[in-house]
């Protein structure tokens, strides 16, 4: 399953080969200039890859603005669960001491102390009681399925309310009685895991408290039904994905024309630095200086790719194109950053002791580790970046002095301790010269990454000095390389018709900056 840190390419799963037909077909204008100059020209774009339109702006309706947003929600929650096999739904319990909190349990046991008043009176009266059972009925009943029919024509007769009001009426109900049955019922419909739940309710003695647990154990059943359902439809999802997600987002282009606005910032930015790259190089000394040019669609899409792995995701919109994918891309730059700062430390310490360590490569492990646990946490606002890794310099130096006491050698002295701890907390300066070189690196190899067809089944080489993360970085790296090519998957048609405007408007604009004057 993808995007849990399994190296499992989303294209050999999921979706379908018709799916990955119809995006190489859409993505066909991407793969560069030397393929048909009309594909970027023509105006002959299916609706589905048309995502904006020439015509003047209309008026939206609030009715399109809430229908944009139930296409959003429907396909974000899509997107979760085909892609997520961890994603479950809970019940979300108020702060204890909040405001809503208190209320809710304010309210919850006035109803329940009302009941036990009710059932306690002499004659008793059992209204209420008799409208709880209806409303257990029909959740019991929500749980049965088609072919439940026998099940379904008992739970009706025994909780049948208007018998029970007539039960009532001549004192001859039995309220215990019909509990039993209901947690009877719910002991050969809950899953095994509600099992101890049935065993508590079987054990409780007050009927108010039963039917009070009856009600909680139900929300918790129902709540077990959902999840069944999501593990049930996921691979249906994961099949549909692809065609589902773009058929939802062409719908929400429809009701709202600047839902690509991001997006088009988004690629334009990468478009404006390969062509600030591209004239760097004309003008470089010994250059040929030939025909202007040509932008690579691909190379433009795939630099974009590489931004959100440095973004600011608590100040900066994503494209609205990653909407769905925005927390993993989170998490996913956060662990990289961890990784990077890993990457310095090592290569420091290599440099500097690298001949005393020679051979230990536990010792190395270790070092790595505590780096690790102390950089926990370091996206955090509050967290002090420099003190942690003067705390690193001085515990790593500890424990080289330690291995270094074991194998009879003399220990760091002063200085060499000192040094080695500055370099460490020096690693967040700006242009710092070794975080630049590891950040280099790294961005060399996700972009390798990018360029392979299948990066799962054939990773790139490790470039040199990050070996010491080299297993986190390709779990990371295939976590990425996943998100990126189930991305192209689904938004291809509309990424090629950005990128047919914006590269062949600069094409335009370069070719009439490079012509002659005319008298």
């Amino acid at each position: 399953m993808p995007f849990n840190g399994e190296k499992q390419c989303v294209g050999e799963d999921q979706p379908s080969d018709s799916d990955s037909s119809r995006f190489s077909e859409s993505m066909a204008s991407l793969s560069d200039y030397e393929c048909s100059r009309q594909s970027f020209t023509s105006d002959s774009s299916s609706k589905s890859s048309s995502p904006a339109s020439t015509s003047p702006p209309r008026v939206v309706t609030f009715d399109e603005v809430m229908a944009a947003a139930r296409n959003l929600s429907n396909m974000t929650l899509a997107h979760e669960i085909a892609v997520n096999e961890n994603f479950q739904l809970k019940q979300e319990a108020l702060p204890e001491n909040s405001l809503a909190g208190r209320v809710k349990h304010i309210v919850h046991q006035a109803f329940w102390d009302v009941l036990a008043s009710e059932l306690n009176a002499d004659p008793p009266e059992f209204e209420h009681a008799i409208k709880l059972f209806e409303e257990i009925r029909e959740i019991l009943l929500s749980f049965l399925t088609p072919g439940g029919n026998r099940l379904c024509n008992q739970i009706c007769e025994v909780l049948d309310t208007d018998l029970i009001r007539q039960q009532a009426e001549h004192g001859a109900v039995d309220i215990q009685g019909l509990a039993n049955y209901v947690i009877s019922t719910m002991g050969k419909l809950c899953a095994p895991v509600r099992d101890n739940d049935i065993r508590e309710l079987r054990a409780t003695g007050n009927i108010v408290e039963v039917l009070r647990q009856i009600f909680h154990v139900l929300d918790l059943m129902k709540m077990d039904m959902a999840n069944f359902t999501i593990m049930s439809l996921r691979p249906h999802l994961q099949r549909q994905l692809v065609e589902y997600e773009r058929t939802k987002f062409q719908e929400i282009l429809e009701e709202t024309p600047s839902a690509l606005d991001q997006t088009t910032e988004w690629i334009k930015e990468s478009v404006n630095e390969e062509l600030f790259s591209l004239s760097e190089s004309a003008l470089t000394p010994g250059a040929e200086n030939t025909s202007k040019p040509s932008l690579s669609p691909t190379l433009v899409l795939n630099n974009s790719y590489l931004k959100l792995l440095q973004w600011d995701y608590q100040k900066k919109e994503l494209p609205e194109t990653l909407m769905t994918d925005g927390a993993r891309l989170q998490e996913l730059t956060e662990k990289l950053n961890q990784l990077k700062v890993i990457a310095c430390l090592s290569l420091i310490t290599n440099n500097m002791v690298g001949a005393i360590t020679e051979g230990l490569p536990e010792f190395a492990n270790r070092l790595k580790r505590i780096s690790a646990v102390l950089l926990e946490g370091m996206n955090k606002e509050t967290f002090n970046l420099k003190e942690v890794l003067n705390s690193i310099g001085v515990q790593t130096c500890v424990e080289i002095n330690k291995t270094l006491m074991e194998r009879g050698l003399p220990t760091l002295n002063a200085e060499i301790q000192a040094n080695l701890i500055g370099q460490f907390s020096n690693i967040e300066e700006e242009d710092n010269p070794i975080w630049s070189l590891i950040d280099k690196r790294i961005k060399l190899y996700m972009k390798s990454l990018l360029c392979l067809p299948s990066p799962q089944k054939c990773m790139p080489p490790m470039p040199g000095g990050l070996a010491v993360i080299q297993q986190e970085l390709e779990a990371l790296g295939s976590q990425y390389a996943n998100i990126v090519n189930l991305n192209k998957q689904v938004y291809g048609p509309f990424y090629a018709n950005i990128l047919r405007k914006l590269l062949f408007s600069e094409e335009a604009k370069g070719k009439a900056d490079a012509s002659p004057p005319t008298n």
